[in-house]
């Protein structure tokens, strides 16, 4: 699996929709006339009741049970026999919420044009689905990577909704680095003669562009370490002059190209380039030590693309933050392959909390 849960993601189709009522504006001051947000649930929806809230990464879906599955079940960390669990494809996806695959009012699809949403968009889109569902508090807010900054964004945006927040694998601002890869992705879509400037057909993309993209970003993914042990200089087939790794990626933006949208890839990483919990609010620090719920920060030692310093320094400056070391050789997705140790920290994190209470 993929730091955005995609070699089992096999998207559902049974996502239901919902219409938030009026008009959204955006961070930006653009408005969207009407936002349809899909989401999943599992376990019982009671009107007012409290609830889990798990955000999904870049590429991926509402679908957690499928990305996420050893942490769902009776007994462990997610567990629907016990609480309702909530997980929607964000603001800007192509996965049923409203995005760039989206039609507008003329009946043209948004494309390149769809305006540009951030992290804190995201968020109000979840709240307002939420509104939609009778919950009014989150017990808490999980998720990695851009799920991650959903994360930490919801009890700054509201902190009377949330209990505690559950961050793994991200930073409290996207870095320079983060950034610098992120328009080298969207330099690689654009440079497909299919882009369009955005406006090319649903059956005509530019699945170079994403395919290139793809294999970038898993070379991030990844780690030295996991690249050496599985692939070494080991050639696919013996008479064959392509390199497993080159193969690997290959694969991997093949099949991206099967299930996701590549000026929705543009939009989603715009989004993550403007994660910053600082922004607006006196800076990160200020911020952070704002918060009042206990926030666990789950940091992954092999992590090139978001390193342990920044998950330390992101602790440093909480009041009630605690720091999980996930050691896994497989780099940033550490988060979805060794899920074990992960799940179990999670459910370690609850369960002093449930105790304190």
């Amino acid at each position: 699996m993929t730091a955005d849960g995609e070699t089992r993601e096999p998207v559902r189709s049974d996502a239901r929709r919902v219409r938030l009522t009026g008009p959204f504006t955006l961070e930006s001051g653009a408005v969207l006339p009407a936002v349809d947000i899909a989401y999943r649930s599992w376990g019982r929806l009671d009107p007012g009741s409290d609830a889990v809230l798990v955000c999904h990464a870049l590429t991926g879906s509402a679908d957690a049970d499928l990305w996420w599955s050893e942490v769902f079940g009776p007994g462990r960390a997610l567990d629907p026999t016990r609480e309702l669990i909530v997980c929607s494809n964000v603001l800007g996806s192509c996965y049923g919420s409203t995005g760039p695959t989206s039609t507008r009012a003329d009946g043209r699809r948004w494309g390149g044009d769809f305006p540009r949403v951030t992290i804190r968009d995201m968020v109000r889109a979840q709240a307002a689905l939420l509104d939609h569902l009778g919950v009014r508090r989150l017990r808490l807010v999980v998720g990695g990577s851009m799920g991650g900054m959903q994360a930490l964004e919801w009890p700054l945006l509201f902190p009377d909704r949330v209990d505690a927040v559950a961050a793994i694998g991200c930073s409290a601002r996207h870095s320079p680095w983060c950034i610098g890869l992120s328009e080298a992705q969207r330099l690689a879509i654009r440079a497909d003669p299919k882009w369009r400037g955005g406006a090319y057909p649903a059956d005509d993309p530019p699945a170079g562009g994403l395919a290139a993209a793809r294999a970038m970003a898993m070379c991030t993914y990844r780690s030295w370490h996991s690249f050496e042990e599985r692939f070494g200089r080991r050639l696919q087939d013996s008479d064959d002059d392509l390199f497993a790794v080159e193969s690997y990626l290959r694969h991997h933006g093949e099949k991206l190209i099967e299930r996701f949208d590549p000026a929705t890839y543009v939009t989603l990483t715009h989004a993550m380039d403007s994660h910053d919990v600082g922004r607006g609010r006196g800076g990160v620090a200020r911020a952070l030590g704002s918060l009042e719920q206990p926030v666990l920060v789950v940091s992954i030692d092999s992590d090139v693309l978001y390193p342990p310093v920044e998950q330390k320094q992101l602790v440093q400056q909480l009041p009630h933050g605690e720091l999980m070391r996930l050691e896994s050789a497989h780099g940033h997705d550490g988060f979805l392959i060794d899920v074990d140790p992960l799940a179990a920290a999670l459910a370690a994190f609850r369960g002093e909390r449930a105790a304190a209470a």
